[in-house]
């Protein structure tokens, strides 16, 4: 279904995006006020879904890649997606109908937004991981046969690269040395197809999923319950299952560093109230991977693990959560599009360098520990 996007939608997006982008993606606020800029300028922004793309019309996802800690400092001038898409738009000799999401995740559910209102094309309402993932070729695109190339790479200096590769594992590897070159971030558009192929391989409707979200937990004021209760409806009631409340307690550390165009780290978080006498750690790779509360996993990639503000409900990103926080960490269950046996071979537990098997957040968590 059409939707016309404001700038109200835009800040219920950023919000929503942040929680289902598992703490990646980039920083929400920036996206969020390079969109309602375009916006003012030129008015509300056409979203359509997946359905309504032509089937042999070109959509064009894009995005930004690399180290969401270095966009808070590297500001882009707010054309680089653009020049990037033209790239691809010009090797491949056809112009795109529409663009889109690569992930759902802060900056990059927002930037293409910025792309097509420059363009007066519409972005499709989905994209290819229903949350935030560090690598390019974790993305239903990828694991459904889309070729990622040609790709486009531009940065804030004007540097640009038109990027082939033969597979999709080599697009990421060689795109992240060209992205750290380009000072350790920079933004891309990749992944160009048709309209059967968006259907056939994306996550529809994740978009206006995060606007849901968004918006709910705006309106749900400052009450924590109230922002849980509203996140489990909304879920439940998607493609997504039912989030549940993994821990609260206080950041007592974050260790963070920038590398090999990735931030990579871990929180730990000490429990009060219901969680007292327990220590969670989520560990993270751009995005929270795994959540281990006294070394019992109870969470794992590429299940969602998002960090809340316990007095407001608004999620946090990696790069945001700092020393004294107190907060709500929940999971939710991914899209049942994520956890087929080849989608587990690109994102599951093992390819981030844990010796286990990838089990769904359901059958892992205990009942017992929903204390809140």
């Amino acid at each position: 279904m059409t939707m016309w996007i404001g700038e109200q939608e835009i800040e219920d997006l950023a919000i929503g995006a942040a929680l289902l982008g598992t703490g990646g993606g980039g920083d929400p606020y920036l996206g969020k006020l390079m969109v309602q800029k375009a916006i003012r300028k030129n008015g509300p922004i056409k979203m359509i879904d997946p359905t309504e793309v032509p089937d042999d019309e070109l959509v064009i996802p894009t995005a930004m890649m690399g180290a969401p800690t270095i966009m808070v400092e590297k500001i882009p001038n707010g054309d680089e997606s653009l020049k990037s898409l033209q790239l691809v738009e010009e090797q491949l000799g056809k112009k795109a109908y529409a663009t889109m999401p690569i992930e759902c995740g802060g900056l990059n559910s927002t930037i293409p937004f910025v792309v097509a209102s420059e363009l007066g094309i519409p972005v499709v309402d989905g994209d290819g991981m229903g949350r935030a993932f560090p690598e390019l070729n974790m993305e239903t695109f990828n694991i459904y046969g889309v070729n990622g190339t040609p790709m486009g790479l531009y940065n804030e200096r004007g540097d640009k690269c038109l990027l082939t590769t033969l597979d999709n594992k080599m697009l990421e590897h060689i795109s992240r040395g060209i992205a750290i070159r380009m000072g350790g971030a920079c933004h891309i558009a990749l992944y160009g197809m048709s309209g059967t192929d968006v259907r056939r391989t994306a996550i529809p409707n994740t978009i206006s999923l995060c606007i849901k979200l968004g918006r709910a937990i705006r309106q749900a004021g400052e009450g924590k319950q109230d922002v849980i209760k509203a996140i489990e409806h909304i879920t439940e009631n998607s493609i997504y299952g039912k989030s549940v409340v993994l821990f609260q307690g206080k950041v007592v550390d974050v260790e963070r560093r920038s590398t090999d165009g990735f931030v990579r780290g871990k929180a730990i978080v000490e429990g009060f109230d219901n969680f007292e006498g327990e220590e969670l750690v989520v560990e993270f790779q751009n995005e929270n991977l795994v959540a281990k509360v006294d070394d019992h996993t109870i969470a794992i990639v590429p299940d969602l693990i998002s960090f809340l503000d316990l007095e407001t409900g608004s999620p946090i990103t990696t790069e945001g959560l700092r020393y004294g926080f107190r907060v709500t960490c929940i999971g939710i269950p991914t899209p049942d599009i994520m956890r087929s046996e080849k989608a587990l071979q690109v994102w599951g537990p093992r390819d981030f360098g844990y010796d286990m098997e990838y089990q769904k957040i359901e059958e892992i968590y205990d009942t017992r520990r929903e204390k809140v």
